[in-house]
């Protein structure tokens, strides 16, 4: 399976308009690929709290609909990062959408933990309440975004859906990127699953982007992995050692804990 993850970089000098249109051109030349994958909130930057409100979408707005056509001129599954939403009562999310090569939405993913303390994000923008997986020919995707990359559970009820491959799209600073390489890891790992983590480069309102996207295997080698600056990373992936991996050591057998109890 061949992956390309888009590390676009967010310039505070560049219109939303003008980068939806350069995102879209670089997703088209992407075409050859299986899967290609945007980061957070790239179309105003994760911590531009100040826009989020004036640069809200619906739904069905300009960054779903150009972005569902760059899908089906490059002919991939596009995981379209995520963009801020207005849902029709008012409250703003941080939605990821998924498109198939025909262009057509697959899914939508509200993300599930907020960040910021009590402050932006967190108070701005309401909770994503559902777990989402899209099954594709090749593998079924699990979503999450960012900040949920902290929370393992949200992890493990993705794997219980039937995941097999997580993606993680993120607008992650610097100053923890660390923290970010330690814990794609560490999700693949415990999961048993390939991790593709894809962050943004640039300054978000201030705060330096960490870049450095990363394809992790489910024994927890890093397949690849991006610099700090805007690129495209590629690799190449078998999706079936997913399953290999979980029958040599099948760990996630002997879980006792977070398991429905019995009747």
């Amino acid at each position: 399976m061949h992956a390309s993850l888009i590390q676009i970089a967010v310039n505070p000098d560049e219109s939303v308009n003008s980068r939806r249109e350069r995102a879209a051109s670089l997703v088209v030349a992407q075409r050859g690929a299986d899967l290609v994958v945007l980061p957070e909130l790239w179309p105003v930057g994760a911590f531009a709290y100040t826009v989020f409100a004036d640069e809200a979408e619906p739904l069905s707005g300009p960054t779903h609909d150009i972005m569902a056509k760059a899908a089906a001129e490059a002919g991939v599954w596009l995981h379209a990062g995520s963009f801020v939403e207005r849902a029709g009562d008012g409250t703003l999310y941080n939605t990821t959408l998924v498109f198939s090569p025909q262009g057509e939405r697959a899914a939508a993913y509200r993300k599930i933990h907020r960040f910021g303390f009590d402050k932006g994000e967190a108070v701005m923008m309401g909770a994503g309440e559902e777990l989402v997986t899209v099954a594709l020919p090749e593998t079924t995707l699990g979503l999450a975004t960012c900040y949920d990359l902290r929370f393992p559970e949200q992890f493990r009820g993705l794997v219980d859906a039937g995941a097999e491959t997580l993606v993680v799209s993120a607008g992650w600073p610097e100053r923890r990127r660390s923290h970010w390489t330690l814990l794609a890891q560490a999700r693949a790992v415990e999961n048993q699953a390939y991790v593709l983590a894809v962050g943004s480069a640039g300054t978000h309102a201030g705060v330096e982007q960490a870049g450095h996207s990363i394809v992790v295997d489910p024994w927890g080698e890093v397949l690849a992995e991006a610099g700090a600056g805007e690129e495209v990373l590629t690799v190449e992936f078998d999706p079936g050692r997913t399953a290999t991996t979980r029958a040599q050591f099948p760990a996630l057998k002997d879980r006792r804990l977070g398991l429905a109890a019995p009747r």
